[in-house]
Order: structure tokens, then C-alpha cells, then sequence
């Protein structure tokens, strides 16, 4: 039975540690949009997600209503655009302004799954959906794109991962005017998973069905203020007190996810139950790490604080969920955080260090600013060494790095809104370009032969 205890709890959480649903994103399988003539498949796409997701940003703001719990974005995910440009043929930039068009009429915040899955190789649509990409994003506002370079399975596909750096490089500069803002909206993935409810990585995966309600809560706040108030507890302690804070923040999610599947009449999918921050003040991932006893993020012995906190917010969200998926566990994008922010401009947190502990959280180096001078071969070698991780510990890994052009170290981009602000950090600048221009493939660990 619901207490008042637990009811004052919950008004708090949300009133004074920026408690709240981070997304409600609807997956909208596209293949049966596919067609030879460009022109219809992307009359069809846009017919079918303005069919489907006509009621999805009305029937989250009655949730929020209702229960007063906020919900900060509406998104859709479709189908990889990669699958519907092979059959169709044609500019694959099409059907990203029918994405952006169906954006704008539905309301929501991001659409994603301008994507290609190409971890084992390059099939129709590919090259041609990556190529566009830069340009897709610099013509549009509200859609994201990715692109599966490698899996545990597969190993990793060097050839894409040469020609990313160069589609990350060439977003940047068509966004220049724009703080660059096309990188930012551009994610490079191994081991993507298909039901992801957070941008810019959310596609429809294909083994999902028709149209699916999957939930990402946050609560970076909520985790932190817990954690405040014992001082003196011990790391087990400390643990088991995250536990529980993630078992309240995710039954919040389930609730949300259950009602707008009902609402909405279509299946309920997935709770994501990543700590996800925002650059507001009390919803940091970085500050809980300093609460728990690091004098800056960055500082030795973040990794270990990081692996502490991401392994009990599993343990606490799954069992308050049946349903959970996605990335599940604790975000540490830069520009989004903070007290990564303040880190970052102190030079306390380097790439290096975040690549470190990339290797323990839920995804990779997320919303990193690097000077515009970075070579495309640099930022492919970036994307190659997270593909790795990913790989060889059978996890999501992920790059979104943006080239400031026209700035250095120490220079600063500002995105607004939830992508925040960050300062340009240093990347090293010793040149992997032959290892790159090699090409080929690298193979999948030992460990990936389970059968």
C-alpha cells in the first residue's frame, strides 16, 4: 500500500532532484514503406509514422498531467533508412526530409533511425544512406542518425570505421555556422542494441515488432541527494543504497510505459534505466561520482566509483521492471553533464580518462568536443579504439565526437537545451592514418564462438 511517506518522497524527487522520464519513444517498423519508387516509399513513411505517433506527444502530456511526473521528450525510432534506400534507390536524403516533415507534424523531439547496420560488411543503401548523412543532418533540425560499425559477433568493419571519421568531419564542417550541431545529432555504434529509446543512437531494430512503447528514465539528482546524506556508509553500503534509489526511479518508468501503451494501444517494449544528466544544476553523473568521494571527476579512482554506480543501477532496475533494455546504466556525455563540464575545462577529465571508463558504463564518448583541426583518420581512430572496448567486452560501446571548426583547446561550443555546452578538449594528435588506410576487417574476439 502507498504511504504518505512514500508519496512525499516521490513529490521530492521530482520538485528538488530533477526526477523525471527523460523519453517515451515510439519504434515504428518502416519495411512496409519499402518501395522501387523513392517517391512512394517516402510518401509511405511519412503517411505511416504520422498514422502511428498522431497521438503520442498529446498522450504524454496527459500522463504528465495525471500523475504529475515530467516527461521531457516525445521521440520516434523507424526501421534503419539504410534497408528502405536499397530497394528504393535514389537520394536517401529524401527520406530524410519525410522524416523531418513527419517530425514537424507530429511534434515530437528527435526522430531517429537515419541508420546503417554494416558491422559485417556493406549491403544495397548502405554507402549511399552514409554518404548523404552529413548532409541529411546539416538539412534538418530534428533528426539523428547511426551507424553500426561493429559487434562482438562480427568484430569490427575497418572500412566503415575509415569512412565515419570522414562523415563525422564533413557534418561538422556543413554545421560550422551552427556550432557544428550535425556531429552532435551523429553516433557511432558496436554492438547497437534495437531498443533503444535515447538519441541520437535510437533506431527501430528489425526484429522488433510492428510499433512499441519503450520508456528512458533518468534521475542523476535523485541518486546523488541519497548518496549525500550517509556520509559515513561504506562502499557496500553505498551500493546497496543506489540499488534501491534506481528500484524507485525505474518503477516510475514502468508506470509511464505501461500507461502510454495502453493509451496509445500498442505493445509496451522496454524501460532504459540509464542515469541520463542533463547540464542543469542537481543532475549531474559526475556529481554523484564527487559525492561518493572523488574530489573531481576524472581524479584516480573514478572508473572504479563509475563501475560501483553502474552495476547497481542495474541490479536495482531489474528488479523493478521485467521489461528492461537499451543501454541501461549511467551516461557520461560531456557536454550534457554538469559536472563533467567543470571537469573537462579544469583539464581534471581528459579523453583518455573517458575512454577508460567508457569500458564500465552504459555506452561510450558521448557529446566530446575536439578541436576542428582533428583529422577525419584521428576521429576514425577514436571510433576504432571504442569499437574495441565494445567488442572484446561484449557491450555497447559508442563515439559522438564534434569538431568545433574553427576553434582550439580551451575554445567552447554551445549547443542549448538538453545537449548543453562544452569546452573543446585536447585530443592527441599522433597520426593513425596508415593503420586507418589499411582497410580490411578485425575479427571477432576468440570468446564470440559460443555455440
Amino acid at each position: 500500500m502507498i504511504n504518505t511517506f512514500d508519496i512525499l518522497e516521490t513529490i521530492r524527487m521530482i520538485q528538488d532532484e530533477c526526477l523525471d522520464i527523460r523519453t517515451i519513444t515510439m519504434g515504428i517498423s518502416l519495411l512496409d514503406c519499402a518501395d522501387k519508387n523513392i517517391d512512394i516509399a517516402c510518401k509511405n513513411v511519412y503517411d505511416k509514422i504520422c498514422r502511428k505517433a498522431e497521438k503520442l506527444v498529446a498522450t504524454g502530456e496527459e500522463i504528465e498531467k495525471q500523475y504529475g511526473i515530467p516527461i521531457i521528450n516525445k521521440r520516434v525510432s523507424v526501421t534503419p533508412i539504410a534497408m528502405l534506400a536499397g530497394i528504393s534507390g535514389g537520394d536517401p536524403v529524401k527520406y530524410a526530409l519525410a522524416l523531418e516533415k513527419a517530425a514537424h507534424t507530429i511534434g515530437v523531439n528527435f526522430i531517429g533511425g537515419y541508420s546503417a547496420l554494416v558491422q559485417k560488411g556493406f549491403s544495397a543503401g548502405d554507402l549511399e544512406l552514409i554518404n548523404s548523412i552529413p548532409q541529411a543532418l546539416a538539412q534538418t533540425q530534428h533528426l539523428c542518425s547511426s551507424v553500426n560499425i561493429g559487434s562482438t559477433k562480427a568484430g569490427i568493419n575497418m572500412d566503415a570505421v575509415k569512412i565515419m571519421g570522414q562523415k563525422v568531419k564533413e557534418a561538422a564542417e556543413l554545421s560550422k555556422d551552427n556550432d557544428c550541431i550535425a556531429a552532435g545529432k551523429l553516433v557511432v555504434f558496436c554492438n547497437a542494441p534495437e531498443d533503444n529509446p535515447f538519441m541520437a543512437g535510437a533506431f527501430h531494430g528489425v526484429s522488433e515488432p510492428d510499433c512499441v512503447i519503450n520508456v528512458g528514465v533518468s534521475g542523476p539528482g535523485v541518486v546523488r541527494s541519497a548518496v549525500s546524506k550517509y556520509p559515513d556508509f561504506n562502499i557496500n553500503e553505498i551500493a546497496e543504497l543506489i540499488k534501491k534509489t534506481a528500484f524507485k526511479v525505474t518503477r516510475m518508468g514502468q508506470l509511464v510505459g505501461v500507461e502510454a501503451s495502453k493509451r496509445l494501444g500498442v505493445p509496451f517494449g522496454i524501460v532504459d534505466l540509464s542515469l541520463a544528466p542533463t547540464p542543469a544544476v542537481g543532475d549531474s553523473v559526475a556529481h554523484i561520482l564527487e559525492e561518493i568521494g572523488l574530489e573531481k571527476c576524472g581524479a584516480p579512482g573514478t572508473t572504479a566509483c563509475l563501475a560501483m554506480l553502474n552495476d547497481a543501477v542495474k541490479k536495482g532496475g531489474v528488479m523493478a521492471s521485467s521489461s528492461v533494455g537499451g543501454l541501461s546504466g549511467a551516461f557520461i556525455p560531456v557536454s550534457e553533464d554538469a559536472g563533467m563540464i567543470d571537469a573537462a575545462r579544469c583539464g581534471a577529465l581528459t579523453i583518455e580518462k573517458l575512454e577508460a571508463m567508457t569500458a564500465v558504463c552504459s555506452v561510450g564518448l558521448d557529446m566530446i568536443v575536439i578541436p576542428g583541426n582533428t583529422t577525419p583518420e584521428t576521429i576514425s581512430g577514436i571510433i576504432a579504439d571504442e569499437a574495441a572496448i565494445g567488442m572484446i567486452n561484449g557491450k555497447t560501446t559508442a563515439v559522438r565526437v564534434i569538431p568545433a571548426i574553427g576553434k582550439d583547446i580551451g575554445d567552447e561550443l554551445e549547443f542549448g537545451g538538453l545537449l548543453g555546452s562544452g569546452p573543446v578538449m585536447k585530443v592527441n594528435t599522433n597520426s593513425p592514418a596508415k593503420f586507418i588506410n589499411r582497410g580490411g576487417k578485425i575479427p571477432a574476439p576468440l570468446h564470440s564462438l559460443k555455440n
